[in-house]
């Protein structure tokens, strides 16, 4: 690609500079690789949201929501929302098992896992175009970087929540919100 071409393509993206901070670079990558693959799971008529889960799945089934919901790593909302959708959609279905009536288990449908066979080749083709005029050597240091950076930054939040830092809940968040938006309006 020319870099007039290069400069055409990546005019979505507001600031563009290979010099910038590693988080932003990586943050600006992730971004395209996700829009790379929402394009293509489009076309099959899966939500981008949908992926985690049914990649879990057809690793396998049976599952709890909660069990889904921390191999994601999302908020339990999120999950429910979109274990209701697959569900709709004919992707999945939720479970109680004979001996245990408290829990769902959350199992593909053949239409979930027929998408497995569509799906994965579009996100090794979006991994393909990613490292496109890259040698194998670059993309395995890139890969050892990336999981350096995942390593530290799971050690370093561990840290942190062993000395009591810790995410905030969306609760907590909408909270403080509430309470500047208040302090905000008592200024006045």
């Amino acid at each position: 690609m020319d870099p007039a071409e290069t400069r055409e393509a990546l005019a979505h993206w507001q600031f563009t500079d290979p010099n910038d901070r590693l988080a932003h670079l990586v943050k600006d990558a992730t971004k395209s690789l996700l829009r790379g693959l929402q394009r293509r799971l489009a076309e099959h008529n899966v939500l981008f949201g949908h992926w985690a889960f049914l990649r879990i799945l057809w690793e396998q089934e049976g599952l709890t929501q909660r069990e889904l919901n921390e191999r994601a790593g999302l908020m339990e909302p999120t999950t429910y929302s979109a274990l209701k959708a697959m569900e709709s959609l004919g992707y999945i279905e939720r479970r109680h098992l004979r001996d245990n009536r408290k829990n769902l288990h959350i199992y593909l449908t053949d239409a979930g896992r027929d998408l497995q066979h569509k799906l994965v080749p579009l996100a090794e083709e979006v991994n393909t175009i990613s490292t496109r005029g890259l040698r194998d050597d670059e993309v395995a240091t890139c890969r050892k970087v990336l999981w350096a950076i995942v390593v530290n930054m799971a050690s370093d939040e561990a840290a942190a929540e062993s000395v009591g830092r810790r995410m905030p809940s969306t609760r907590e968040l909408s909270s403080w919100i509430k309470e500047a938006d208040a302090l905000r309006v008592n200024e006045r």
